[in-house]
């Protein structure tokens, strides 16, 4: 049975009902009144109440749809207002900055700026990544650096050794729909610092229009015979 592991579990603490509800969509996609209130320890009535005011407010949105035996049930999930309650970092003059390097400089200088932010980020990762033996150690240490950075990321377990990472937030996503190198460079850290018997795909890109970005990490088989 797969496990969630996502880190912080405190995080919502000192948090409105209202934000607290809108993190939680965050995390955990659209939910049910019910199932909301179930995550949250509150009644499924007190969460409606908090999700047709957030409706109202076009933080959130709301839709029937029937999953399994009998009547379609009434989902809540996060608006593009909502999403934009998780702050993108520096994201107006980040992406003013990238345009004038661009038009100054051109996209040689935007990709060597790239490439030196992906070395700097390896170095950085593998040093903290040091003395993990495992495969769930090492994921466990990037899910922890990457919620520090801001990318509220969190790892399930798939069976068989793999792991399904997941970040729920990019803190660079304007800079990143401006050059998706960005994403590129972090994929590639990611393959460099888990291992070379690891393999690692992304399934999910906000950039695509996904709600989070996601990660299949398996180990390969047979990695490093001869």
């Amino acid at each position: 049975m797969s496990s969630d592991h996502l880190l912080n579990p405190d995080q919502s603490q000192g948090r409105s009902p209202a934000e607290r509800i809108l993190l939680t969509l965050k995390l955990h996609g659209p939910q049910t009144a019910a199932a909301l209130g179930k995550r949250l320890a509150i009644s499924g009535e007190a969460a409606r109440q908090q999700l047709v005011r957030l409706a109202e407010e076009g933080f959130v949105n709301a839709w029937s749809e029937a999953r399994g035996v009998g009547r379609p049930s009434q989902y809540f999930g996060l608006t593009a207002s909502g999403h934009a309650e998780f702050p993108d970092t520096h994201a107006e003059l980040t992406v003013q900055l990238l345009h004038t390097i661009r038009q100054t400089l051109g996209d040689a200088a935007i990709d060597r700026i790239i490439a030196a932010r992906e070395e700097e980020t390896r170095t950085g990762y593998r040093a903290a990544l040091d003395g993990a033996e495992s495969l769930q150690e090492r994921v466990e240490k990037l899910v922890r650096l990457r919620t520090a950075e801001g990318y509220m990321a969190g790892y399930e377990e798939a069976g068989e050794g793999t792991f399904l990472f997941v970040e729920n937030h990019c803190p660079i996503c304007a800079a990143a729909a401006s050059c998706q190198g960005f994403c590129r460079a972090e994929l590639n850290v990611f393959r460099d610092i888990l291992g070379e018997d690891v393999a690692v795909e992304r399934t999910e890109h906000i950039l695509a229009g996904a709600r989070r970005c996601a990660y299949v990490i398996a180990p390969v088989p047979n990695a490093g015979a001869a």
